[in-house]
């Protein structure tokens, strides 16, 4: 606090110590995570948006079967799916900002966060079947992608919720 500190007790105003700075700092701090973590998401999203914006319009497109048509279908809905979840804190803070609802932003960031990653991951799948079906047929589609699913659904909740029932903490720690 260096200089700001002799003018606070100049103007006898001290500096927020205790239980409700802290609260601040961890809401601060959880806030800044969450910012993150969608930065890394959204990018994708668009790319995998932007692709299937396309493809409509290609030639080929119109001889796929309508299987295949189908599964387009359903990446590009779940595609338009995570990108509305991912970009609804953007909305939900830019409304709400100067009511200081920071925890209320967080929770509710979190779980369109996740919303915006499953229906991510559905897209994903959905592409993947769609180009292996079109490449190899549907066995070795069905195989590769349900095999790429597993991995999915792992490594992006498996992996986490096993760590967070274990109570392991950052480093592989037990926490609490």
């Amino acid at each position: 606090m260096g200089r700001v500190a002799p003018i606070m007790r100049l103007m006898s105003i001290e500096p927020e110590t205790g239980p409700a700075r802290a609260d601040e700092e961890r809401l601060n701090r959880e806030l800044i995570e969450l910012l993150n973590e969608l930065r890394v998401a959204l990018p994708g999203v668009q790319v995998l948006f932007a692709f299937l914006l396309i493809v409509p319009f290609q030639q080929r497109f119109l001889t796929i079967t309508d299987l295949d048509r189908g599964l387009y279908f359903v990446a590009f809905i779940a595609t338009t799916l995570s990108c509305v979840l991912l970009i609804a804190p953007t909305t939900y803070h830019t409304i709400r900002y100067e009511h200081s609802d920071k925890e209320r932003l967080i929770r509710y960031g979190e779980r369109m966060l996740i919303g915006g990653t499953i229906f991510l991951g559905a897209a994903i799948v959905a592409v993947a079947f769609l180009i292996g079906n079109i490449l190899y047929g549907g066995v070795l589609a069905a195989v590769a992608t349900a095999f790429l699913g597993a991995w999915l659904v792992w490594f992006w909740y498996g992996v986490p919720l096993t760590r967070k029932r274990n109570g392991r903490g950052a480093g592989g720690t037990r926490s609490g």
